[in-house]
């Protein structure tokens, strides 16, 4: 997405600063993704990354722990050559978050590094309550202020905990920083798989032409994780699914799927069209919430470490959303997304509407089955597209077949790069085409507040409770069952039906 490709090259001088370099995200997403680059030669010929942390190391140790990272996630003899190489460019820096006298120190440092004019991409690597004191201390020493060359800001989420506090801390950036200046990440946009929702649907002309009310019955967007909340129950609990995996994660993957061509292939154009589907989306009143949310949390979870054993934290959700403009009128978007689920699996399933009149001498009752087009965003990264074939050697009985494009199979199995690779690239470029913008942010929030702030009397009585391993509450599939569907099992389900149908010949 945007106006570069991953072809592209870095070519001014930059340092790197990672704030929070001895977490987890560091070691495990943004220095591999950064020696990726680095081997790929799509950093610049001259780079800094600076690795600010709390921690007592000299450059020896932090270079030393980077390739622990390194070694735990890459195969490291074959890349060794270019650790070495890459080593040299690794540098740390001691300081804390919080005080005027640590930025003051960073300020003074960094050009010992630099030797001139260098471009900056500082990234927010830390909890969310550090935001605005970093931004702050980079701004009251200077080091944003863009004299020749260009700083920028990468913010993780969570950006905000509502509606309320996403609009102080967006104040509070821009108090300090210029709209262009702030690169707010969601990885599921980085996806390789989740850009070419977009390339789908606007390079292929014999899918956009039925991509609206005309033809498709309803839509489902499903992000489903095996695992339970494990080392994150302190922070999770009390946060939930919606605000954890709705609010960024699924609303971002229905703007792709429900937004109007850009008119260009552009950043703003592009969150131009993103915001106006937002915008479109019809609020549920309060009566209506038993038919757009069901709530629910895996049995066990209120025994996890760090649990409240009262919880009513929501660990499953479904939602359903109308979108009222001329092309989605009357189609239901129904997302989903839960722990401790039946597999590990995000796909969006676009659901085709039945013929209206069916010529074929069919058994009384039959219903031909409706096409379906999967996109299959993980772990089996591609596109399957069912539809209806006769039988041989009978009148005119049919069953589904299945039409499949696999990311591995056709462009191998390492071909798909990690989702910080490219997001850092494209931040690097100056390309805020898979950031978030501002009002997008707020827009969202709006959103999903009134899912999580229920109504008196509400939160309690939508709690449902479902198995671990399970597809989560049974009142999920009445949802779906108002309007006279089912929730699609996978991308593997697709595939399972067509084969399985198949081999009955």
């Amino acid at each position: 997405m945007g106006g570069n490709t991953m072809s592209t090259q870095v070519s001014d001088p930059c340092t790197i600063v990672i704030f929070g370099a001895s977490g987890d995200l560091t070691s495990r997403k943004l220095m591999p993704a950064l020696f990726s680059l680095y081997l790929k030669d799509r950093l610049p010929k001259k780079f800094n990354i600076i690795g600010y942390t709390r921690r007592d190391w000299n450059d020896e140790v932090f270079r030393q722990t980077m390739q622990k990272s390194i070694e735990e996630h890459m195969d490291f003899d074959e890349i060794a050559d270019g650790w070495k190489r890459f080593v040299p460019h690794l540098h740390h820096i001691h300081g804390g978050l919080t005080d005027a006298e640590d930025y003051q120190h960073l300020h003074s440092a960094l050009p010992k590094f630099e030797k001139g004019a260098w471009n900056r991409l500082y990234y927010l690597a830390v909890p969310p309550r550090f935001f605005t004191d970093i931004v702050s201390g980079l701004s009251e020493s200077s080091m944003t202020d863009q004299n020749g060359a260009w700083r920028r800001i990468v913010i993780e989420k969570p950006f905000g905990s509502d509606l309320d506090s996403a609009r102080k801390l967006n104040e509070a950036l821009h108090d300090h920083l210029d709209e262009s200046q702030i690169y707010r990440i969601d990885h599921y946009l980085g996806k390789e798989t989740v850009q070419n929702v977009l390339v789908f649907r606007f390079a292929n002309t014999i899918f956009e032409p039925i991509w609206n009310r005309n033809y498709i019955e309803h839509i489902q967007i499903t992000v489903a994780e095996e695992v339970g909340v494990g080392h994150r129950a302190g922070y999770y609990d009390g946060v939930g699914v919606i605000k954890d995996m709705f609010q960024n994660h699924l609303m971002q993957l229905l703007t792709l799927v429900a937004m109007e061509p850009p008119s260009t292939f552009e950043a703003n154009a592009l969150r131009n069209e993103k915001v106006k589907i937002l915008n479109a989306i019809r609020q549920p009143s309060d009566m209506d919430l038993d038919d757009y949310l069901v709530r629910g949390q895996y049995r066990g979870y209120r025994d996890e470490e760090k649990v409240d054993p009262n919880s009513d934290t929501p660990t499953y959700a479904a939602i359903r959303f109308d979108i009222e403009n001329w092309r989605w009128q009357g189609v239901p978007f129904f997302l989903r997304s839960g722990k401790r689920m039946a597999a590990k699996t995000t796909e969006i399933i676009i659901h085709f509407k039945r013929p209206p009149h069916v010529m074929f001498p069919l058994p009384e009752g039959y219903k031909i089955s409706p096409n379906i087009l999967a996109l299959c965003i993980q772990p089996d990264e591609g596109i399957h597209l069912r539809f209806d074939a006769k039988v041989p050697d009978t009148a005119a009985e049919m069953r589904p077949v299945d039409m499949e494009f696999h990311y591995a199979n056709n462009f191998g199995e390492c071909a798909i790069p990690e989702a910080y690779e490219r997001l850092l690239l494209d931040a690097l470029i100056g390309d805020a085409s898979l950031f978030t913008r501002s009002d997008e942010i707020e827009k969202a929030w709006a959103l999903i507040d009134p899912f999580i702030d229920l109504p008196k009397g509400k939160k309690e009585s939508k709690l449902e409770f479902y198995e671990p391993g399970s597809w989560g509450p049974a009142k999920a599939e009445a949802l779906l069952g108002k309007v006279g569907r089912r929730w699609l099992r996978g991308c593997a389900d697709v595939t399972s039906r067509s084969s399985t149908t198949q081999s009955g010949c």
